[in-house]
């Protein structure tokens, strides 16, 4: 017979990590269905979404840069860039000083289906979150500390 296993939690519903799981795919299955008929995964959103952010700011924008920003990893997002230039929603162009790096830049088209792809998935996650209601800006405060705080652990 089997040794009886130990569990710090009493339950599943008791652990933060197991509740964290199973929201992130509820959330990400609801993702999902509204980027789907934009041509787009989640990732390759989220990887638009950061360019858009850090072009504002300058336009030599690199694929370390648009890594950094959504503290993914370097070779996927390089796969993931290479995806979305083929879709033509990025451009790679030399960099002006760097001759290893490469500058990305959203296409005109790129822009467009960003802009409607914000919209969908805002209005999925107001939607989603709609239960945190007026704490919502307490709950947004406490995810970034848990992400600074195990982001700073995983270097």
């Amino acid at each position: 017979m089997p040794k009886k296993i130990e569990f710090h939690f009493k339950k599943p519903e008791d652990s933060p990590g197991y509740l964290l799981g199973q929201l992130t795919m509820l959330w990400q299955r609801k993702q999902k269905r509204v980027l789907d008929p934009l041509d787009l995964t989640h990732t390759q959103f989220a990887l638009l979404c950061a360019l858009a952010w850090l072009s504002r700011e300058s336009d030599q924008v690199t694929q370390v840069d648009i890594a950094n920003q959504g503290n993914a990893d370097r070779m996927m997002v390089s796969k993931v860039l290479r995806t979305l230039e083929e879709k033509k929603f990025v451009t790679r162009h030399e960099h002006p000083t760097d001759t290893r790096a490469k500058t990305i830049r959203l296409t005109h088209e790129g822009e467009k289906v960003l802009q409607k792809a914000i919209i969908s998935v805002e209005t999925v996650d107001l939607e989603f979150f709609n239960k945190v209601g007026m704490d919502l800006e307490s709950f947004n405060s406490t995810m970034s500390a848990l992400i600074r705080q195990n982001n700073f652990d995983s270097e």
